[in-house]
């Protein structure tokens, strides 16, 4: 038999996909998904437990579905995280260790979250920042966007963007590399991601009556720097209310692993701040993280006004945790528990309803694995998370012992109780050990405490096994790209030579 003629093949393909895509336009019984992920999100939030910060909306999802309290990220950076994120694939098998790096650059092969839902028929879309993006620098492009993912995209482009010669900052000119804060003019619609909550709902109107299918992917801007948001979101704290993480002495600094000390005294700008910048700058991003809920609510109400929540799984976190002095560090890049816990809530029709996961590990790879699941697709075969099933339908509390966290040259694990971590290959640059029963905030470093030896010694045990099947070349991914160099911004005019 001769081979079908190009054209014709294409054609028969086409077919095929238009009658894929009709039969899940037909069944409204089809689950959908919507994924929001807040960018630079701690857990500081009201049903996290934090007396301050009003989260209603995130607190009220909470109660609709299942929260878990020990959840991780794989990478305390953003583009890293991401990319694990929407691969279910740790950064040692991403190959991709800094932002501005394209992830086809390093897995050009790779079958993303949303390109499952592209291959079953469904509108995989975008909106704002869900891949690495420049921030605030790329707003309004798609920057190191995947475009392979997504059917279609949005970049939002707000009064935050416009309106950054307002900003107040430590460093003049620079407002995502370092803190920066702003109480804004103006209503919530004119800020960028008022604007990506905007267009949510109307494409949420559209899905609802036109009976499409979607994996709608909202990524939020805030509250990563610059601290952005109207002033009513500022007016909700009083500043004699924030309370302050002690800064620590050198004595405490000291006590770290070199590379640990490192990584919290990265920004000299950002050390020993006066109390009454660090109260500012910390109302800042509260009031930026309440402005976050805010659009989540948006989002949400059109939900339910559709009538699509009856269908639709909805996943809320973020791609990293953040310190807000703590350690006497501000941001993220570190492996303590600030900066790598995420707050993780999944919520549904066919999720449990307030079920809070306090204490079992979980990580974000296991994202990639759990939407296949609930969904009844397959899951790939590269793909290294662990489902979240048993626990969301109620049939199990655990999927998993430790969660593995990474960043340069340094790994840690967390486990119901402890956190391990290890500098430098094999520890020769140092551990450091902390006991969460006794020390949530990571204060002390129990690794040369003789009580503990014997949690250390099997702890290491665990850590080494956990960092080999990271390392595992992952099934059916194709080719892995090592020491791919990510892409530099262009200097300031000024320092160009002539």
């Amino acid at each position: 038999m001769k081979p079908y003629p190009l054209i014709i093949l294409l054609f028969v393909l086409n077919c095929n996909l238009e009658k894929q895509i009709q039969e899940n336009t037909k069944n409204p019984n089809s689950l959908n998904v919507l994924l929001v992920i807040a960018d630079d999100l701690n857990c500081d939030l009201g049903t996290y437990g934090h007396k301050l910060v009003q989260s209603p909306t995130i607190d009220s999802l909470a109660s609709q579905g299942v929260q878990f309290g020990n959840a991780h990220t794989q990478f305390p950076i953003c583009g890293p995280s991401r990319a694990s994120l929407m691969t279910g694939l740790y950064p040692d098998q991403t190959k991709l260790y800094e932002n501005r790096i394209y992830l086809r650059q390093t897995i050009p092969y790779v079958t993303t979250i949303g390109e499952r839902f592209k291959q079953e028929g469904y509108n995989s879309v975008r909106i704002g920042k869900i891949y690495h993006y420049d921030n605030p620098g790329a707003i309004g492009t798609s920057s190191f966007d995947d475009v392979y993912t997504w059917d279609y995209t949005f970049n939002p482009y707000g009064r935050d963007k416009k309106e950054e010669y307002k900003i107040n900052t430590l460093v003049p000119n620079q407002y995502g590399a370092t803190l920066s804060w702003l109480a804004a003019d103006g209503t919530d619609e004119e800020q960028t991601d008022g604007i990506s909550a905007t267009i949510a709902s109307d494409l949420l109107e559209e899905f609802a009556a036109n009976k499409q299918q979607f994996f709608l992917a909202v990524g939020l801007f805030r509250p990563h720097t610059p601290f952005v948001a109207p002033k009513k979101y500022f007016e909700l704290y009083d500043l004699d209310d924030v309370e302050l993480p002690p800064n620590p002495g050198q004595e405490y600094i000291e006590s770290l692993p070199i590379p640990a000390r490192h990584t919290i005294r990265a920004k000299p700008e950002q050390v020993n701040m006066k109390d009454s910048l660090s109260r500012e700058i910390i109302q800042a991003y509260y009031a930026t993280t309440s402005f976050v809920d805010a659009q989540l609510n948006r989002i949400l109400k059109s939900l339910r006004e559709t009538g699509l929540d009856k269908n639709t799984i909805v996943i809320f976190t973020s791609d990293h945790g953040y310190h807000l002095r703590e350690h006497g560090h501000w941001k993220k890049a570190t492996l303590f528990d600030n900066a790598t816990r995420v707050p993780l809530i999944i919520a549904g029709p066919t999720i449990e309803k307030g079920l809070d996961i306090e204490s079992s590990p979980i990580e974000l790879v296991d994202l990639y694995p759990t939407i296949m699941d609930l969904m009844s697709f397959e899951t790939p075969e590269f793909v290294s998370g662990i489902s979240l099933l048993p626990v969301l339908n109620g049939t199990s509390t655990s999927v998993r012992k430790s969660a593995l966290s990474q960043m340069k040259n340094g790994y840690t694990i967390k486990t119901d109780r402890y956190r391990l971590t290890r500098w430098g290959p094999n520890g020769q640059n140092g551990y450091e050990l902390y006991d969460h029963y006794n020390d949530k905030k990571e204060m002390f470093n129990l690794v040369d405490n003789q009580e503990y030896l014997w949690v250390l010694d099997s702890l290491k045990l665990v850590m080494d096994h956990r960092i080999a099947l990271a390392n595992m070349v992952p099934k059916n991914l194709g080719m892995q790209i090592e020491g791919v160099q990510a892409m530099r911004k262009p200097p300031p005019i000024h320092s160009i030579p002539k």
